[in-house]
């Protein structure tokens, strides 16, 4: 290979793991998109792939349910092969046995897996195996018939749709998110979840959800998510989004129950004054009654996400210094790094205090 089509590449990548969060995100285009035979039987899956066609996007029929194609050389190579292609598939049986997933919601279901973004703390890296390509799940109908044996009778359950992906960063390549809040939006005893650090809230704009999904943006201080957040709008553009959805539909808004998701949150020098702007801002853009709650999430990790992490991004400033930090084990003996507990005081009573302040009327879920 030419040098000079080496260092062509080598750029290409920087440009694409170092991109900063910013004003001018592109919505993101896979360079390769792949259906499995089982997806292209599947309505959806072909509702996709006519969307796919229309978008001029490189589509490949594969002859098998494997995806194949993902791995390189190296760890980066994987890394760029697998965030460039979009996989439709159909969601394995295990997927339809749903989980609880405490104190986010009273059920977990994916839509997808996988995300487009570059954020260099990505809790996915421990949670999804395998090269971190995003497939989309074709049998979409199954997999929201489905949540209707989780409702109970006599209270509202919450579903979570967010877990694995972030389906917002999808919507103009799938149209599986609006189908998912027109479906939440006929069940009566069932609430839908889920959060984005996307902005192109179009689709979801008209649809009737009457006030059963909860649209929730992920927000951090702006040199966090100009810093760690590749492949992102701006937080300004995120919060214009977040105001839009929650305007009344005579205004031209959503209407819809909203939510700011806090993660991570990061001692980072001068963290008062950086989160203080970051509730400036919001405080300027929710200035009308609205249903909003708030979900507070420090930073974490564990050895094995910091491993895959590292290999992703070897470059990284994240702060992952496993001796500064506490630890904490869950009820199979995982260790996770957390942060001190006169840390996680400081952090806690500053964000309650702001909160408590600024927004008297809304709802603090939980801190963690």
């Amino acid at each position: 290979m030419e040098l000079l089509t080496v260092l062509e590449q080598i750029d290409e990548e920087a440009k694409v793991l170092q991109t900063n969060s910013r004003a001018d995100y592109k919505a993101w285009m896979p360079k390769r998109v792949v259906f499995t035979p089982d997806a292209m039987e599947e309505p959806y899956g072909r509702q996709i792939f006519e969307r796919a066609q229309a978008l001029n996007l490189n589509i490949e029929l594969l002859k098998s349910n494997r995806i194949i194609g993902l791995r390189g050389a190296t760890d980066r190579e994987t890394y760029k092969i697998a965030k460039n292609t979009l996989a439709i598939v159909n969601a394995p049986k295990g997927a339809f046995n749903l989980r609880p997933i405490p104190p986010s919601a009273d059920w977990q279901f994916h839509l997808a897996e996988g995300c487009p973004a570059h954020c260099q703390y990505c809790y996915l890296a421990g949670s999804l195996q395998g090269p971190p390509a995003i497939r989309v799940f074709a049998n979409l109908p199954a997999i929201l018939e489905n949540t209707v044996k989780f409702e109970r009778l006599s209270q509202i359950t919450s579903f979570e749709a967010s877990c694995y992906t972030n389906p917002l960063s999808l919507e103009h390549l799938t149209g599986g998110l609006a189908e998912t809040v027109k479906f939440f939006g006929q069940r009566p005893m069932s609430h839908l979840r889920f959060v984005t650090k996307f902005d192109a809230i179009e689709p979801l704009l008209t649809l009737d959800h009457n006030g059963r999904t909860r649209f929730r943006c992920s927000l951090n201080a702006d040199t966090v998510a100009r810093r760690l957040e590749g492949g992102t709008p701006s937080i300004a553009a995120r919060i214009q989004a977040l105001r839009k959805m929650a305007l009344p539909k005579e205004q031209g808004g959503g209407g819809y129950p909203i939510g700011v998701v806090l993660a991570p949150i990061m001692p980072i020098p001068n963290w008062e004054d950086a989160y203080n702007d970051l509730f400036n801002q919001l405080q300027q853009n929710l200035n009308f009654d609205c249903d909003l709650t708030f979900e507070l999430i420090s930073h974490r990790f564990t050895p094995g996400s910091k491993d895959i992490l590292m290999s992703w991004y070897p470059n990284t400033s994240l702060d992952m210094e496993e001796t500064t930090r506490s630890t904490k084990r869950n009820k199979f003996g995982g260790i996770k790094y957390v942060y001190t507990k006169e840390q996680m005081g400081y952090l806690k009573s500053f964000f309650f205090e702001q909160i408590g302040t600024r927004f008297p009327q809304a709802k603090i879920l939980y801190w963690t």
